[in-house]
């Protein structure tokens, strides 16, 4: 079985040996939920790429420490593979945030695209962003990872023209397009994006300025997807073609 994985600053230099203190909401939930007790071994992970093995030392009511055993660095991973997800409606937009970060998408982006349903505006934005970031940190533990996948904040369509021109390749789904995704070959390195579009469908604009940034208009099948499912299925097939799957 996996040991658990808690997302922690770690300092410059740790080492086996070292003790590390965990404290803040992380450490309420290990100790108070989890039930974390002295002598079980964890990991810790900063999320950028180095993650500590070691034994709990001690547990207090928000804070437990941990003796280092072993370090680990990691690269992070190529290609980069961004998905740009229009804002579906109801609680599908935090769904395809966990699934989208358990196959191994580096960064989503929320997309107020013009025929989206669900509207961020005020503290709504502010409370569905948070939640969107919350759902990507808990699901990146529960995936092992060691580099978290980061959640933007909300972009408008020139944003997103924006980050497609200086990708390595872009990919727009969408359902009136001839080339299938399936086969395409995938750059080994740089930034992949994909844009998903949302329940309402793209508009002609948004398709003709994201095909004239570079992005391919493709689809996945004849099957119609929703907007919080296609990206994980597109994605997959993505990474199938790369080396991080091989």
């Amino acid at each position: 079985m996996s040991l658990p994985v808690h997302l922690a600053p770690l300092p410059d230099g740790v080492a086996a040996g070292s003790v590390v203190e965990v404290t803040g909401d992380e450490a309420h939930h290990a100790v108070a939920v989890r039930r974390l007790r002295v002598g079980e071994q964890v990991v810790l992970t900063d999320g950028r790429g180095t993650a500590v093995t070691g034994a709990v030392e001690e547990v207090g009511k928000r804070a437990f420490s941990v003796r280092v055993a072993d370090v680990r660095r990691e690269q992070a991973p190529e290609p980069e593979l961004v998905v740009v997800q229009a804002l579906p409606k109801g609680d599908r937009g935090e769904l395809a945030v966990e699934v989208l970060t358990e196959v191994g998408v580096a960064r989503i982006v929320p997309w107020a695209a013009a025929r989206c349903v669900a509207v961020w505006k005020g503290e709504r934005a502010e409370k569905s962003l948070g939640r969107w970031r919350a759902t990507a940190r808990e699901a990146g533990k529960q995936a092992r990872r060691v580099w978290s996948a980061e959640v933007d904040p909300l972009a408008r369509t020139p944003e997103v023209v924006s980050l497609v021109e200086g990708a390595a390749a872009a990919y727009v789904l969408h359902e009136a397009a001839t080339e299938p995704l399936a086969g395409r070959a995938v750059p080994e390195r740089g930034r992949i994006v994909l844009v998903v579009g949302p329940e309402g469908g793209l508009t002609d604009e948004e398709v003709a300025s994201l095909a004239a940034a570079g992005a391919r208009p493709v689809r996945l099948g004849t099957e119609v997807l929703r907007t919080s499912t296609a990206g994980v299925a597109a994605a997959a097939a993505l990474l199938s073609r790369t080396a991080r799957w091989a």
